[in-house]
């Protein structure tokens, strides 16, 4: 089989294969460029914590913990906790990944009303 044809059967291959769920796991940068968070495995779950902050003097804290006990809802989402370091409030939480576009939402009224921001992956 020459190069160019086996090139081609595995470019056919993979986008034949089905889709993988996306890993959340990494560095996000918030929608505003003020905060970073690092999501990574938390026992059986993902947890989020804060990794950088532009400004100290917000009440977001570098180590706070935003995410928490987020399991897998449906393909490239899950569900858990959302912490919010502005009012202090934990809220029910959600994650939905696109690419390299994670979306986060913290939920009331069991999920009537959400306030959604979204991140940029960093690395």
């Amino acid at each position: 089989m020459k190069f160019s044809t086996l090139a081609a059967t595995l470019v056919l291959t993979a986008a034949s294969a089905p889709a993988l769920a996306q890993d959340a796991r990494g560095t996000w940068l918030h929608q505003t460029g003020n905060a970073r968070v690092h999501i990574s495995d938390c026992g059986s779950a993902l947890c989020g914590v804060i990794s950088w902050t532009k400004d100290n003097s917000t009440p977001a804290r570098v180590g706070q913990r935003v995410f928490y006990d987020m399991k897998p809802s449906k393909p490239n989402a899950w569900a858990g906790n959302a912490f919010n370091p502005e009012d202090g409030k934990t809220y029910s939480g959600t994650m939905t990944l696109s690419g390299n576009s994670l979306t986060t939402a913290g939920c009331v009224l069991g999920g009537l009303i959400c306030k959604s921001v979204h991140w940029t992956r960093v690395n």
